[in-house]
């Protein structure tokens, strides 16, 4: 039985995982609040960066000798090994908690068991509370480690009759500030950002994260050029030293049977190299290539008002020849962001 306090405290550790949304991947978020017997907080704290202590053990030292007899109400299943830093089951154990809330388990193998070691050590656990939010806090991870391969958000800027460059082939700056500011947030929760060679030749962008007043901000994802034979000039932005860059061409990771990179093959090595989320930042043709191959999880659309009548199409060929063929999407979310519209689309 779950109590009122302990829901409370699940809803303020979702809030607290939030906190390290730019920091902690390739580890999950995680947010922890310990109550004591009467249902009142003692400590709380999240996982800030990957290395850094996990969000059980900030809650524990901020508890101090308060913790012992305490309920630990935390998002995600506390860890059950010994990895950069040590089993947070253990550490609960060992500081006399008796009772731990939990909201989803953790699918990750090499961490999972921590709900097993807590029950033998004597400690009451409750599984599955708000697990519907804490899922959705934590979507990217979870999916990533799931599926065993990178969560992918394609992003686009579009006109309203989804156009990404005009007839001349112009495309700065089809959305204003605001959601350009917006875009390298959405960087920032990601750890890898991915572009086609044609964008790269084109647009020759530096796929770097910013903060609003355009200093680069110390953690940058790692740049991956889908390059299938090598056009990547020596003078491109994506070469320029400011983060690392990986220039993906048919040669080292396989082709698809046409010469170009193959895309599954292309994510599975980019799991193993411990990447959980990637931003597709274009072109049509490589976003086009990604929806066919059904690995978009979700859709991040940014429109403008205005309207081009011709120009370069948002997605190139997807696979869809009919309608009943074509897949559908939720609306996740719909903000005006400045002047534009940001429209974020998940599968149903």
């Amino acid at each position: 039985m779950v109590s009122g306090r302990e829901h409370e405290a699940m809803s303020r550790a979702i809030e607290l995982a939030d906190r390290g949304r730019t920091g902690t991947l390739p580890n999950p978020v995680v947010g922890c609040v310990l109550l004591d017997p009467s249902g009142h907080p003692v400590g709380e704290g999240w996982h800030e960066q990957a290395g850094r202590p996990h969000a059980e053990v900030v809650a524990l030292q901020a508890a101090g000798a308060a913790a012992r007899g305490a309920t630990a109400v935390v998002t995600l299943e506390p860890c059950a090994h010994m990895g950069r830093t040590g089993p947070c089951a253990q550490a609960l154990v060992e500081a006399g908690v008796v009772r731990v809330v939990v909201g989803v388990l953790d699918p990750w193998e090499p961490a999972a068991g921590g709900a097993a070691v807590l029950r033998e050590a004597g400690v009451d656990v409750e599984v599955g509370v708000a697990a519907d939010a804490v899922e959705s806090g934590n979507r990217a991870w979870l999916t990533a480690v799931r599926r065993r391969r990178p969560y992918v958000t394609w992003k686009v800027a579009t006109s309203v009759d989804g156009r990404v460059a005009a007839a001349d082939g112009s495309s700065r700056w089809i959305t204003g500030e605001s959601a350009r500011t917006d875009v390298h947030r959405l960087r920032g929760e990601c750890d890898t950002v991915l572009a086609g060679v044609g964008t790269v030749l084109a647009d020759d962008p530096r796929l770097t994260t910013r903060d609003a007043d355009g200093v680069p901000l110390p953690r940058q994802p790692l740049r991956v050029v889908v390059d299938s034979t090598g056009r990547t000039p020596g003078t491109a932005h994506v070469r320029d030293g400011s983060a690392r860059t990986w220039i993906a061409t048919a040669a080292e990771v396989g082709d698809d049977g046409s010469g170009r990179v193959n895309l599954p093959r292309l994510m599975d090595e980019l799991f193993a190299r411990e990447r959980r989320h990637v931003l597709v930042e274009g072109g049509p043709t490589l976003a086009g290539r990604l929806v066919a191959a059904g690995l978009v999880d979700r859709v991040v659309v940014y429109v403008a008002p205005v309207l081009l009548g011709a120009g370069l199409p948002a997605l190139a060929d997807a696979g869809v020849t009919t309608l009943d063929a074509a897949p559908r999407w939720c609306v996740a979310d719909l903000t005006r962001v400045g002047a534009d519209v940001r429209l974020t689309l998940e599968p149903r």
